[in-house]
């Protein structure tokens, strides 16, 4: 199916911190949309001031989907996005509205623009052997075993990156390749619709990165430490598990926990968010088809609608 034929969807990214949602609000303003938040972690519930959650009022203005559909202790994979969406683009375009995508997780944005690999489900049995594993040697141990047997995917993880480790780990012991073999080789992707990326980006690094510093401090005097606190206290999570390594929840769950002070964890919180500003930008500009707009830009939000509008065909 060539581009003039697919439906465009309107995709708004950008890094942490630069004026996604209050373009999104002014699209609703004027055009019938809703809103397929493209975000790992306001998927979660009770986690609402760490992930700059769309309020009560905002999401009252404009139906949003795909918050608060996962408990914190629940896993929610690129796969199942995928499924989520396509399911929910159909669902909106019934009701004869406008889906508009928005968020900053690039991995779920990649999984649409490029399909599905075809890789071998989870299996449970298996994954409890690799915890069991862990506990015993350590994620680190089980880093470097993955070095071995798959040195291209080892090298982009984390030694404490377990959820990734694991599965690297689970679909090498299932399909006896590599998961970076498996990512190489080509996909046979054709999706119906045409993913237009409209891509918020910084004119000067120096200022995103005083917004976000400003943004963290504003969430901390909304309570962001208690936040976490409830979480930490329910007893059943753990840092190992995606929602707690969320940006800003990982460190102050170190704090609450007693390996840093609050200062510190505040000062990480702050770098950790910085660094995923950083990838953010780096995939967006290795995208070369994005419409790009200046996030410091004071009409920013008009000139997302002055964007749109002819796209969709308005």
């Amino acid at each position: 199916m060539s581009v003039a034929t697919k439906t465009p969807i309107i995709c708004i990214a950008g890094p942490t911190a630069s004026g996604k949602s209050a373009s999104v609000l002014t699209l609703a303003e004027h055009l019938p949309i809703e809103v397929i938040n493209v975000d790992s972690a306001t998927i979660y519930k009770t986690m609402d001031i760490g992930t700059a959650k769309p309020s009560l009022a905002e999401q009252r203005m404009v139906r949003q989907h795909l918050l608060d559909i996962k408990d914190p202790l629940e896993s929610y994979s690129a796969a199942d996005f995928y499924q989520d969406v396509h399911r929910l683009i159909k669902e909106i375009q019934i009701r004869q509205r406008i889906p508009i995508l928005a968020g900053g997780t690039m991995m779920y944005y990649k999984t649409l623009r490029e399909g599905l690999h075809d890789l071998p489900t989870a299996n449970a049995e298996l994954r409890q052997e690799i915890e069991q594993q862990a506990e015993q040697h350590g994620w680190t141990h089980l880093h470097n075993q993955l070095k071995q047997l798959d040195p291209i995917t080892a090298e982009r993880l984390s030694p404490n990156d377990s959820q990734r480790i694991s599965r690297a780990i689970e679909v090498i012991t299932l399909t006896g390749r590599p998961l970076s073999e498996l990512f190489a080789e080509q996909k046979t992707h054709d999706s119906e619709y045409h993913f237009i990326t409209i891509s918020l980006e910084p004119s000067e690094r120096s200022h995103l990165h005083q917004r976000i510093h400003e943004r963290f401090m504003q969430m901390m005097d909304k309570g962001f430490l208690e936040e976490v606190r409830h979480l930490y206290q329910r007893g059943d999570l753990s840092p190992d598990l995606p929602s707690i390594r969320c940006v800003g929840y990982r460190q102050l769950w170190g704090h609450l926990a007693g390996e840093t002070d609050y200062t510190t964890a505040v000062e990480q919180g702050i770098a950790a968010t910085r660094q995923l500003a950083k990838r953010q930008l780096t995939w967006l500009r290795s995208q070369p088809d994005r419409v790009i707009l200046n996030c410091f830009d004071p009409k920013l939000p008009q000139q997302v609608l002055e964007t749109v509008k002819p796209i969709l065909g308005i």
